[in-house]
């Protein structure tokens, strides 16, 4: 899928170079394949994936050849990574700007143990993601000494078989061309999700006695789209069609603008109230007259609460956790509830990101997009030409201390109204302060809440943005950027221009707000939250850690004062083709909202 666009702004086009220009092997000119790793990248040429990042290594050591001196490192192109953590999570954000799995390939069981936090990431994000993996020869005669045994393992899909849709692992040429196929088909059928394939060291590197028959990949990959049926889409019309009060919770949704432009339309139509929030990407223009609140990763504000209180009919469009969500109300809806949702399909009892159980008085098994797309057409609406927009609320700063609202209002001056994603965002940033006109204005959170996961999700959304013009812009903690920002070098290499900006509190401070709160409810001082959390005495340099691995690298910016020249700057050398990185020293604490909601009671 090609990523959409939209017609903002004039803006500088930033300076690109073709990623498939880099790492050309020579010599290469094979025309048929050989082994059984050359049927295993065959089959990935098939199905059209792009790139595999990875972090290489002897498992898979035939399958690494076949794609450079078999396919000439082509559809796909490796991404060479520093870590499997920041491999899937490049694949994980690639898929939030596409819609689509591409691949990423680890190293037998060790690298397995190495990418399971940003698995779960995409699991718990419903991201499509096709994950490789290798083990040493299941026939142990085959096995060399120690390192071929301990790299083997008698099941490793069950080191993630809890958090993904489906694994497999092929004993043959034939059957790796058939599990690609089927893995890949069941990463980008909704419920989306990660998939892992464990490839045999042996089988990868066996000669093929004869060449294999072709295969058709789209007559076994057909797409998939799940509607209501007629009488289920009469019900939902006939509620909605007399609903006084109706309010619609979105929540996941594709990067369609179509698709978006249809969401539009249908709360126009129905003069529905829409609240989002800040885990999924962009659904929703948040400034439409029409939504209400801020998108908010933590419980619903006040305005919301109301409104779902006094609503006769509640539509709920695969929402993340709608239940907790009316927790918040005091007890059940009175208003009809419709829950349109197939993540049912992939809930286990494992994971419990499915969170609490919904009130649900109409349950719909259908993919929301396709089901929004029938009610709108049943309706006869259409999304109005144009909407007089809520104002942004800019909040009132002082200007002796730097916070996280400072680096908002300075990216806004650097980036004016040109197109830019939000790749990445803290838990302290404020949905009022930034609208969202279109679905790539924003792509969403890590899904499973991993420390670590945004250096790599923003290379990932940055590279598959690479050539649209859309400036990548991210947000990310010190912990977070510290714990991977290896990833900041697979950018760079690659030549895949972002910005990303370190709000660096020197801590991890969200545990000390926790830490507050245990202190208090033990009546003991608070004054010691802070031990065991601060990232200080030394203080890390940030913008060191990105130049030393190839970026550009600003700061430590310490004053309000400096920080619009700085981002500035910034902006500009991504503009000129580089990776920018920004620490900016911003004081701890959140916004009010957000500190009492981690500190409030439960008991």
């Amino acid at each position: 899928m090609t990523p959409p666009t939209s017609k903002g702004a004039a803006a500088p086009q930033m300076t690109s170079v073709d990623t498939g220009s880099l790492e050309r092997p020579v010599g290469i000119g094979t025309n048929a394949p050989l082994f059984g790793s050359d049927v295993v990248a065959e089959s990935l040429r098939a199905l059209d994936i792009p790139y595999i990042a990875l972090n290489p290594g002897a498992s898979y050591r035939g399958l690494h050849d076949s794609i450079v001196n078999y396919l000439g490192n082509k559809t796909p192109q490796m991404l060479l990574c520093l870590h499997e953590e920041a491999a899937v999570a490049i694949a994980h954000g690639y898929a939030k700007v596409t819609d689509k799995a591409m691949a990423a390939a680890v190293h037998s069981n060790v690298g397995l143990f190495h990418a399971t936090m940003a698995v779960f990431d995409a699991w718990c994000d419903r991201a499509p993601v096709l994950l490789l993996g290798a083990t040493g020869p299941v026939d142990a005669a085959k096995r060399r000494p120690w390192i071929d045994w301990i790299h083997t393992a008698a099941d490793q899909g069950a080191i993630v078989r809890n958090y993904t849709k489906w694994d497999d692992q092929p004993a043959s040429p034939a059957a790796a061309q058939e599990s690609l196929m089927r893995a890949a088909w069941m990463a980008n059928t909704l419920p989306q999700g990660p998939v892992y394939v464990n490839l045999d060291a042996e089988m990868q590197e066996m000669k093929l006695p004869e060449p294999l028959p072709p295969v058709d990949v789209k007559r076994f990959t057909a797409a998939v789209a799940t509607g209501m049926s007629e009488d289920t889409l009469k019900k939902v019309v006939a509620l909605l069609k007399s609903a006084k009060n109706p309010v619609i919770m979105m929540g996941r949704g594709s990067r369609d603008v179509g698709h978006w432009n249809a969401r539009v339309a249908l709360a126009e139509a129905i003069n529905a109230k829409v609240t989002t929030k800040s885990g999924p990407a962009a659904v929703f223009p948040t400034h439409h007259p029409l939504h209400i609140g801020a998108p908010t990763g933590l419980g619903p504000s006040k305005e919301v609460v109301e409104a779902l209180q006094q609503a006769d009919v509640i539509l709920c469009l695969e929402y993340l956790d709608v239940g907790g969500t009316f927790q918040a109300l005091g007890g059940a809806p009175k208003g009809t509830v419709i829950n349109v949702s197939m993540d049912y399909q992939v809930h286990n009892g494992w994971s419990m990101d499915y969170h609490k159980l919904p009130t649900v008085d109409l349950m719909v098994a259908a993919d929301s997009d396709v089901a929004v797309a029938q009610i709108v057409a049943a309706l006869g609406a259409k999304a109005k030409a144009a909407v007089t927009p809520r104002p942004t609320s800019v909040p009132q700063l002082a200007e002796d201390k730097l916070y996280v609202a400072h680096i908002a209002q300075s990216l806004r001056k650097a980036v004016g109204t040109r197109d830019t994603c939000l790749a990445y965002l803290p838990i302290s940033w404020d949905g009022n302060w930034w609208p969202y006109n279109h679905p790539l204005d924003y792509t969403g959170s890590s899904g499973g809440g991993g420390v670590g996961a945004g250096p790599g999700i923003t290379v990932g959304v940055a590279l598959a943005l690479k050539g649209t013009g859309r400036l990548p812009v991210a947000l990310v903690g010190d912990g977070d950027f510290m714990m991977g920002c290896t990833a900041i070098w697979t950018a760079a290499h690659y030549r895949v221009p972002l910005l990303m900006i370190c709000c660096n509190n020197r801590s991890f401070y969200n545990d000390e707000v926790h830490q507050e709160r245990v202190a208090r409810m033990r009546k003991r001082p608070v004054e010691n939250k802070w031990i065991g959390q601060r990232i200080n005495d030394p203080d890390i340099d940030i913008a060191a850690m990105a130049q030393a691995q190839g970026a550009r690298g600003f700061g430590p910016v310490t004053k309000v004062s400096d920080l619009d020249k700085v981002i500035a700057e910034a902006v500009a050398a991504v503009d000129a083709g580089h990776v920018a990185v920004v620490d900016v020293r911003i004081e701890p604490g959140y916004l009010e909202e957000v500190s009492s909601a981690m500190l409030r009671k439960t008991e």
